[in-house]
């Protein structure tokens, strides 16, 4: 435990940290307002990318881990009180609950939608490219309509979310087990089954709906995933210097060490393979899904 006096943050690592994350913060958001996203159909945000799987199915499924996710939530917070937001983990666990809320909520929706549509138009019942035949009735001007539709910025949200969410998942995770756990733990924490499942059903369920969504992933994502990160340890250093907290949540974070700008560093660097790993996870289920089950799964993008 360091203390945190007006001297502490005169000390030669501050500045060399604090452009470790402000240039990568930056960086993303110059990118994201030049790149900008590539256009989205709203079809994909409630769809699934099996052929005669209904969207219900992912409805379903995302309302479930939503209440899943959300109890684990409110007994962590209920044992240990607010305190337990000051932790990276609380920031994306919550994150991923709201994805798979917004996600809920989108895919009822559009699951409205069509029904609506199905029973009050006639006609024969076509889709993009035949393969949709047996799923959402709809008429053909109505179908083109509804997959072609851009989403909006609802829908661009939950897919910035979903992006944010699979790398830092991958990030809290592998941090928690492959570095904590076996430095700190019964040291600092105790590993219950909660604190377990909390650093494991995010990704478990993140992975769980890119099986049954039809959503994109994109290395665009990635920037999202910078900024997410970038500002949590904004939050840290406001926190640390409005002498709320006299001690940082995470080692690698103390700044009264030399070597701290190392520590920024690698964790920054460290934010590539996470977000390479959920890629690779993606590419998987698009090359071998449709050899697996040829019949079954639709590449929807």
């Amino acid at each position: 435990m360091s203390k945190q006096g007006f001297d502490y943050w005169f000390q030669w690592q501050v500045p060399v940290c604090a452009l470790l994350f402000i240039i990568p913060a930056v960086v993303a958001v110059r990118y994201i307002k030049k790149e900008k996203a590539e256009p989205l159909r709203s079809f994909d945000l409630w769809n699934c990318c099996w052929r005669n799987l209904s969207p219900i199915w992912l409805l379903l499924y995302r309302a479930f881990s939503f209440i899943c996710l959300a109890w684990m939530l409110y007994s962590t917070v209920s044992i240990t009180g607010p305190f337990v937001f000051f932790f990276y983990t609380q920031w994306t666990f919550s994150l991923v609950m709201l994805y798979f809320a917004l996600g809920t909520v989108i895919s009822a929706h559009g699951c409205w939608m069509s029904t609506k549509k199905s029973s009050s138009e006639e006609g024969t019942t076509t889709f993009e490219e035949e393969e949709f035949k047996d799923k959402i009735k709809l008429s053909s001007s109505h179908a083109k309509k509804e997959i072609n539709q851009n989403a909006g910025l609802w829908g661009y949200l939950m897919q910035a979310m979903y992006q944010t969410c699979a790398g830092a998942s991958i990030l809290t995770d592998l941090v928690f087990w492959c570095l904590l756990v076996p430095l700190l733990a019964n040291v600092q924490f105790e590993l219950t089954l909660l604190i377990g499942c909390l650093h494991a059903v995010n990704v478990v369920f993140l992975i769980g709906d890119t099986a049954l969504n039809g959503l994109p992933f994109k290395w665009f994502g990635f920037a999202y995933f910078v900024l997410w990160s970038c500002l949590y340890i904004t939050f840290q250093w406001i926190v640390h210097a409005c002498g709320f907290m006299t001690w940082w949540p995470y080692p690698f974070l103390e700044l009264n060490t030399p070597w701290a700008p190392l520590w920024y560093f690698g964790v920054a660097l460290f934010h590539i393979p996470c977000y390479w790993i959920y890629t690779q996870l993606f590419k998987a289920k698009n090359y071998v899904l449709p050899r697996l089950f040829p019949r079954a799964f639709v590449r929807l993008n």
